[in-house]
């Protein structure tokens, strides 16, 4: 079954697939909730929201084995394989609510999960039998929380046939899994499922290797922050500065759970404050609405801005560990809000603007969440202390600190938050398509939230199966110089050699970039194509300034592609000046020369990394002009 080829599902069964669900944005109530903190309050009402939204959209067609039972994404126009991951938090619905429909779903999910068997006990991630099928960890987790949770529901024959197939899937996790297989996340994971299923079934032998992969972790730890590396393939492989392979969003919505989980299972206190330390270096990460700052990742091709495509979410590190320190219980509920902010007619959108632009939400976010959110609400005993009393790092943070793992740098200066990007690991070592060349990755503001956000530099539908395509035309969201010379695009943000330098005087940042303009296979404009950047930030505003060494050459473009949803209004005060009304201030755009709106075939330009629509602004330098200088305020 090819995507984009599932026109023929006319079958889709009845017409209740294609109505609204009334719980979309209003939340369900439930005499559940009763006595429950903030947190069970939000993570169930955004739960039933996906579950029913689930419910809507599963398959219904009994006379079609292939797809009777299966979620159908209609963003994707397929069948995602790993669909029946929401066996979990469709149970816990079932349990929780005492409502048939959504035990009837889950029956029917795992029915339908048949088609994507393999003899070896596997589930492949597509239909397509030949499709990855490394995912088996995931849904042996989900699974098994399902039944450990929530089996009672089951007859005991279904208990027993469910259970059945679990084991044939976790003995292929623990034949096949060792301490090279895949990427970094996949290991983490099935540190925690096979030391959960090895007492679920008694199974000496799963536990023993889940304690001996437990053994890598300190390894993959980067000094000094700690953070995890491993998201490459190999995953110890070093870029020309010598950094490791790091991808924020997969850290903390899946390796970082798996461990945190396994310690947690095992009572394992050196390794439960290891990983406290490894949660604090991560959480510099989270910006104050919630999102995760990916910008740079290797895997950003699946940023999402409040994670990552195919990840479960951060719930489960960050609530277990909540005791340690309570600002990880604030990360967990700041995610979750964003996560129903992110929510667009039931479904998890892959970031902010996919209703204002009228993307639709592929199906695999919702199922993937719903299983920590489920997770969480099963151990809330464990998060009745948890709140936002503690604010996170971002939020309180003044200056600069810089992250030497990854030549990246986080900024704080009253109202603003920015990253500085000049990391350099490529991933799958084709093209730079994360942040990089000392780009402005991050502009951020307490008022408005995002005004600029790095996409991939050029949008590759890497994971096929687990991207959307790119609607409309392609534009790359990251502030850059460029030129284009016989067709051939040079931008700083393909410059791997840049260097950057930061002081902090007199209240204001000053990050300074040396950079040449690159193209794709990194051949450079060494003659004319030398540029100094400064990005300068003080409480009042943030200052662009892109200085060319050479001063005659045409084509010169500072690129601005500001946040901003289809329908704000947007007002040229001069040719020098334009303003964007937001419903929570106005942003002001100055420059030292004229600066130009690009011309689209809408009203705003879309990018599927990280999920947002932007305002293209250019600045063409004009003849003998060697410095362009463009201010933002919020006002």
């Amino acid at each position: 079954m090819k995507r984009r080829s599932f026109m023929h599902l006319s079958a889709l069964g009845s017409m209740s697939l294609l109505l609204p669900i009334h719980a979309c944005r209003s939340g369900h109530k439930h005499e559940e909730l009763k006595g429950a903190t903030d947190f069970e309050a939000l993570s169930l009402n955004l739960l039933t929201t996906w579950c029913d939204a689930m419910i809507r959209d599963q398959i219904n067609d009994p006379n079609n084995s292939v797809t009777h039972g299966a979620l159908y994404c209609y963003a994707c126009e397929d069948i995602h394989g790993r669909c029946p991951d929401a066996v979990y938090p469709l149970m816990y619905m079932a349990d929780k609510t005492g409502e048939q429909k959504y035990l009837d779903a889950a029956i029917k999910l795992m029915d339908w999960s048949a088609n994507v068997d393999l003899p070896d006990g596997s589930w492949t991630n597509m239909l397509d039998p030949k499709s990855w099928n490394g995912t088996t960890v995931f849904g042996s987790i989900a699974l098994g929380e399902a039944l450990h949770h929530h089996g009672h529901l089951l007859s005991k024959e279904m208990k027993q046939k469910w259970e059945a197939r679990l084991k044939r899937a976790i003995e292929y996790v623990y034949l096949k899994f060792d301490d090279h297989f895949s990427h970094i996340n996949y290991r983490f994971t099935a540190i925690y499922a096979l030391s959960f299923l090895g007492d679920y079934f008694n199974e000496e032998k799963y536990i023993k290797r889940s304690d001996e992969l437990a053994l890598l972790i300190p390894q993959y730890l980067t000094e000094p922050n700690k953070l995890l590396y491993g998201e490459d393939h190999p995953d110890d492989e070093k870029s020309e500065k010598g950094l490791l392979p790091i991808d924020i969003g997969y850290n903390v919505e899946e390796s970082l759970n798996g461990v945190v989980q396994y310690a947690v299972h095992k009572k394992d206190e050196k390794l439960i404050q290891l990983l406290t330390e490894s949660l604090n270096g991560h959480l510099e990460f989270m910006l104050p609405d919630g999102a995760w700052d990916n910008s740079f990742g290797t895997r950003q091709n699946k940023w999402t801005y409040w994670g990552s495509r195919t990840t479960d979410g951060c719930q489960p590190a960050f609530t277990l560990l909540a005791d340690r320190n309570p600002a990880f219980g604030t990360a967990a509920i700041l995610s979750t809000e964003l996560l129903q902010r992110c929510t667009v007619n039931g479904l998890l959108a892959g970031g902010l603007h996919y209703e204002s632009y009228g993307e639709k939400p592929c199906m695999h976010h919702t199922f993937a969440h719903a299983k920590n959110v489920a997770f969480v609400l099963d151990n809330s005993e464990k998060i009745k202390n948890v709140n936002k009393k503690t604010p996170i790092p971002r939020k309180v943070n003044d200056g600069v600190k810089h992250f030497p793992e990854l030549d990246v740098w986080l900024g704080a200066r009253g109202p603003w938050r920015n990253t500085v990007s000049s990391y350099d690991q490529i991933w799958k070592k084709k093209y730079s398509v994360a942040a990089t060349g000392g780009s402005l990755a991050v502009l951020w503001h307490e008022k408005v939230g995002p005004l600029f956000t790095a996409s991939m530099v050029e949008y590759m539908e890497v994971e096929p199966s687990n991207q959307q395509p790119q609607p409309g035309e392609e534009f790359c969201l990251t502030p850059r110089v460029e030129r284009v010379v016989n067709n051939v695009w040079y931008t700083n943000i393909q410059d791997l050699h840049a260097k950057v330098s930061v002081t902090d005087i007199d209240k204001k940042i000053n990050f300074s970039v040396n950079t040449i303009l690159t193209d794709r296979d990194k051949a450079t404009l060494k003659s004319d194509g030398a540029f100094t950047l400064n990005y300068l930030f003080d409480k009042e505003k943030t200052t662009i300034k892109a200085l060319r060494i050479a001063s005659e050459v045409n084509g010169d473009t500072l690129v601005l592609p500001v946040i901003s949803p289809t329908g704000e209004k947007v007002v040229k005060v001069s040719d020098t000046k334009i303003e964007i009304h937001k419903k929570e201030g106005v942003v002001v755009i100055e420059s030292n020369v004229p600066l130009a709106i690009k011309k689209s075939e809408k009203e705003r330009i879309f990018n599927q990394v990280p999920g947002m629509e932007v305002l293209p602004l250019l600045i063409v330098f004009p003849k003998g002009i060697k410095e362009v200088i463009c201010t933002l305020q919020v006002v």
